[in-house]
């Protein structure tokens, strides 16, 4: 079943940079810069879910 939104919690990183980790799928990733960030959350919906199946929404909470 295909989900209408995902949800990252973004954090910093202790070594430098962001971390982004969905709150409903085993999805992490980081950057160093929240344009970077923004685009590797997208690249990793992309690889996690087939094709026709990823969330139409891509959330994004800073804490």
């Amino acid at each position: 079943m295909k989900s209408s939104e995902i949800i990252f919690e973004v954090t910093e990183s202790p070594e430098g940079g962001s971390e982004a980790r969905a709150l409903s799928a085993s999805i992490f990733t980081e950057a160093d810069s929240i344009p970077e960030l923004e685009e590797a959350v997208r690249d990793a919906v992309r690889c996690h879910f087939d094709e026709g199946f990823a969330p139409a929404v891509i959330r994004q909470i800073f804490s």
